[in-house]
């Protein structure tokens, strides 16, 4: 396997033309190449900040856009590839030595280099298109220092091929990898288990019978960690003209729309992610597992991870197996553990891109049957007034008698995958009766409410094998009601402050105080049983009900370490009244160290900060913040924020949960209206580092310009790249 010597000779290297040790001539003739490409692309800034890449072919587009991205923030560009190839410890230094193995074991340079090679022509430009922005940024803003990567080349697209925010590979244990490589005996994690905490996205679809100008309507609200993507509109004379929002260093739309039609990704929790028990056998020196009749041998590679000390860079080397299963991850007594999950990158990139050209269902249907996006759902709306959900694009087809929620039996040949679902037999919704489908992270079974979703008989278990989730009920309350759906009204809704959880925990509160009064907590409990369980701005009782729900949970059984099951079932049903009073005193008393009350308004308590570009933000109750009025999607908040008190703080800052959010319109012509978490760009000195905070915090939408002629009219600035 070979050693990473050419990025490590990048980063031991100064290149101050940024041009990685070319020839003068060589390096002349590039920046020339960049320069005429560049002229065939505008990008037009709107009021926002926002970028509109205007270019002749999907290429200069593609060129563009990354281009506007490592100007608003090249850090998390970099940062972004720096973890997808595993060379964080390069920058970082030996604590993320671990990190970077674990990408190592699946993202390998010379396999991207060979899939590239192999990639069709089309795909090939634009992997050319992604590493020529970026260079040529780099070459015309010195002033930017790599920490890492000096030089950018087209294969480097496929080590990042679709845009979620935690991919398969990191679901895989890092203590877990350092126990079994790393030769310590630090505590092993415990195994990986169900969400037993929804905290992730929603995407809600209207049928344009449930809306007031009979058109199709979609609502895309990822959750992530804030800042996580950046927002983009890219539009070429070769038929691409899509809106919405790119993880930092992609170059395709990953939740966004077009004139034709919209799409919307939630986190996917179809099993698509097995372990095996490898039977490993030593012999001549030579290890061997069992697999039938069979004794293969173990696939036995080394693998460097080079990282930065005080003295400069130094390596380790890594002994590391793989079966025809995957590689090993752990160990467990006697048995070795791999993993299997999907690594199809050149499918996935070439999925993720032309999900943004499809010009209806019809189309995006074909694209689906690519089957490379394992960690999503998909909801889809189109201007012929069609709504569509795919629970997940990515099914390994499984022998149901075993049970692939824990490790399989890796010497049995019938544990093996045996290909993938077409897509016809996945979890799939098509213009339900009902006119509207919704999905927040939760199981499909409720997907377009009880007589019009996928039943959970009708399929293999592991196609989904998570529970409702508070947010999944809050849908259900509140999509059938309405029959007028607008743009501004499915905002309005998707905002909506009701907390369901506390709707089932407050009555069990109040009958454990009935049955054992505390005048100390007399006031609390009733206020709690009076609320309408809406969070607000002056809401004291939101404050409340946040601080006694996070201490409630802290009695649910640790993860992973009794069979999985529902979280607030249990939770309702299993914590004992005691501990219920418990919890309250606790979040009481928690309050009155803090604040020196326990009566403090939602707003004034949870708030909203940036105070510099770094990837891990800081934060300062003396500093200037926003008040923001969302909820935790924990308690079934639709529209909902990560929110938790840091280093110093009193005060609790959101840090994730909404991020880029759009409500879209499909017709003759497209409407939306959007919303990102802060600002655009990552540089403080920016006008758009922070412009939309406290807009973010009150749920003030903004019109997308999405029309030349609307973002000529609301421009701030049109240029090419370079200038």
């Amino acid at each position: 396997m070979k050693k990473l010597l050419i990025l490590i000779l990048f980063t031991l290297t100064a290149c101050s033309s940024q041009d990685g040790g070319q020839s003068a001539d060589t390096a002349s003739g590039e920046v020339a190449r960049w320069e005429a490409q560049a002229e065939n692309i505008t990008i037009i800034r709107d009021n926002w900040g926002v970028p509109h890449i205007y270019g002749k072919t999907d290429a200069d587009t593609v060129f563009g856009v990354m281009y506007a991205q490592a100007e608003d923030d090249f850090n998390r560009v970099e940062v972004n590839y720096m973890n997808a190839m595993g060379l964080l410890a390069q920058s970082e230094g030996e604590s993320a030595i671990f990190r970077d193995l674990r990408m190592r074991l699946f993202i390998q340079q010379d396999d991207m280099k060979r899939l590239y090679s192999e990639a069709p022509d089309w795909l090939k430009e634009l992997m050319n298109a992604y590493a020529d922005g970026l260079n040529y940024y780099l070459h015309k803003n010195p002033q930017t220092q790599p920490k890492v990567i000096k030089r950018f080349e087209p294969w480097m697209a496929l080590s990042f091929s679709e845009g979620s925010i935690g991919g398969d590979i990191e679901t895989i244990s890092i203590n877990n990898l350092e126990n079994f490589y790393g030769g310590t005996q630090k505590m092993a994690e415990l195994p990986r288990n169900l969400d037993l905490e929804p905290r992730g996205s929603n995407g809600m679809a209207i049928a344009p019978e449930k809306t007031l100008n009979g058109k199709a309507l979609l609502y895309i609200n990822p959750h992530t960690t804030h800042y996580f993507r950046e927002e983009a509109h890219m539009v070429s004379e070769e038929g691409l003209n899509a809106y919405g929002a790119l993880t930092w260093g992609q170059f395709f739309i990953y939740q966004g729309f077009s004139e034709h039609n919209g799409w919307m990704h939630t986190s996917t929790r179809s099993d698509v992610i097995d372990e095996y028990t490898e039977t490993i056998i030593e012999k001549d020196d030579k290890l061997f597992y069992k697999y039938g009749d069979e004794e293969r041998e173990v696939t036995v590679t080394t693998e460097t991870i080079e990282y930065i000390t005080d003295n400069g860079m130094a390596s380790r080397d890594f002994t590391v197996y793989h079966t025809h299963h995957g590689p090993v991850i752990r160990g467990e007594g006697d048995k070795w553990i791999s993993v299997q999950l999907m690594n199809i990158p050149l499918t996935a990139l070439n999925q993720s891109y032309t999900r943004s050209k499809t010009k209806s269902y019809d189309e995006f249907y074909e694209m689906m049957r690519l089957k490379s996006n394992s960690s999503n759902n998909t909801v889809y709306a189109d201007k012929d007034g069609n709504i569509a959900y795919f629970h997940g694009n990515y099914h390994p087809i499984r022998n149901t008698e075993y049970d692939f929620n824990n490790p399989v039996d890796g010497s049995n040949p019938d544990t093996d995958w045996m290909g993938l679902h077409p897509v016809e037999e996945a979890i799939n919704l098509l213009n339900p009766g009902s006119g509207w489908l919704y999905n927040s992270n939760n199981w499909p079974f409720s997907a377009a409410g009880p007589d019009h979703s996928p039943k959970k008989e009708d399929y293999p278990s592991y196609m989904s094998v998570n529970f409702e989730n508070p947010r999944g009920e809050h849908a259900l309350k509140v999509y059938p009601e309405i029959n007028d759906f607008t743009v501004e009204s499915l905002i309005e809704v998707g905002y909506g402050g009701l907390l369901p959880s506390f709707q089932r925990f407050v009555p069990v509160l109040k009958a454990a105080y009935d049955a054992s009064p505390d005048e100390g907590l007399k006031e609390a409990v009733d206020m709690l049983v009076a609320w309408d369980k809406m969070s607000s701005m002056t809401s004291v009782e939101t404050s409340l009900a946040h601080h006694f729900g996070n201490e409630l949970f802290k009695y649910l059984p640790p993860r992973g370490s009794v069979d999985p099951y529902d979280t607030y079932e249990y939770a309702e049903k299993q914590i004992s009244g005691d501990d219920y009073l418990s919890a309250l005193k606790t979040a009481i008393a928690k309050m009155e160290v803090d604040f020196g009350s326990w009566k403090v308004a939602w707003g004034d308590m949870n708030r909203f900060q940036r105070n510099d570009g770094n990837i891990r933000q800081t934060f300062d109750d003396n500093k200037p913040s926003y008040p923001v009025q969302l909820g935790s999607g924990r308690w079934g908040a639709l529209a909902s924020v990560g929110t938790r008190q840091h280093d110093g703080t009193k005060n609790w800052y959101v840090t994730s949960g909404n991020s880029f959010i759009a409500s879209v319109e499909f017709g003759d012509k497209v409407r939306a209206k959007a919303l990102m978490a802060g600002g655009l760009n990552g540089d403080p000195t920016s006008d758009h580092f922070f412009d939309q905070g406290e807009m973010y915090g009150k749920g003030t939408f903004r019109d997308v310009h999405f029309y030349r002629e609307d973002v000529e009219a609301n421009m701030e600035r049109s240029y090419h790249p370079g200038e």
